[in-house]
């Protein structure tokens, strides 16, 4: 942690991470443009930030994207929020509260970056493995696995089943993407969902997740991006929630055997 307490001490690079989270996903140019410093000063402090796992970034095109993630500031949190005063700690217990709610978002894509201690051959079953799904998340998946697959997902009672729900890459531990479930009159019955957001679902385009593993030392770096998101839409307003509540209950699972109490209101 030593690292994350040194890239926080300085007053520049807590100003990036304000930068980022009043918005995710800036580039180089675009973060310097809001800082009276030097292009070069501001790639120095980014790398620190980066190295303290503070900042992730991501390729969108010819651009590096960067993203605030909390990992870090929830590790500060659990190692020393239980031996002092409560009262003493508010303001780090707030900061984050606000950094988990700030995930990696844009028009059409959600990004999020968690760690986890775990391994990427033990990510990916918890990816796969129905024995895990059914424990984090809820649904079972009936598939190869393969490259060009098809996907059944089993959720809530409901088998969902559809030409277009298909594996699109399948690297095991390295990389899974597939299409998204077809919101089917049985999944709608399943979810519990209102009618009226039920109708504004199944007008909007079939979107994508991607699931990207990456060994980080003891843990494992996990970045999942949702995108192919009709923008503005209903389902994107959906997972913006889901997915964080749902990485962090996968992330508990692995490392302390349990997973999360399913989020109530």
């Amino acid at each position: 942690m030593d690292e994350v307490f040194k890239a926080l001490a300085d007053a520049s690079r807590r100003r990036l991470l304000d930068n980022l989270k009043a918005r995710n996903g800036q580039s180089l140019s675009e973060l310097c443009a809001g800082l009276d410093m030097a292009r070069q000063s501001v790639s120095k402090h980014l790398a620190v930030l980066e190295a303290a796992g503070l900042v992730a970034t991501a390729r969108s095109g010819r651009q590096k994207l960067h993203y605030l993630n909390a990992a870090p500031i929830n590790a500060v949190a659990d190692r020393w929020i239980s031996q002092y005063d409560r009262e003493r700690v508010r303001a780090l217990a707030d900061l984050k509260t606000a950094l988990e709610q700030t995930p990696m978002a844009d028009d059409h894509a959600f990004r999020y970056v968690t760690y986890i201690r775990t391994t990427p051959e033990r990510l990916w079953q918890a990816l796969t493995d129905p024995a895990f799904t059914r424990r984090y998340w809820g649904p079972a998946f009936e598939t190869t696995w393969e490259t060009g697959a098809p996907m059944v997902w089993n959720d809530a009672g409901s088998r969902i089943a559809d030409p277009e729900q298909v594996v699109l890459d399948a690297e095991p531990g390295r990389r899974l993407s597939y299409t998204w479930h077809t919101f089917t009159p049985e999944w709608a019955t399943a979810s519990g969902l209102p009618q009226d957001v039920i109708d504004r679902i199944r007008t909007e385009r079939r979107s994508k997740v991607t699931f990207e593993i990456e060994p980080a030392g003891e843990m494992v770096k996990l970045t999942v991006v949702h995108d192919d998101l009709e923008p503005g839409g209903t389902v994107r307003e959906l997972i913006k929630d889901g997915w964080p509540a749902l990485l962090s209950s996968l992330k508990s699972l692995l490392e302390t055997g349990q997973q999360l109490p399913a989020p109530t209101g």
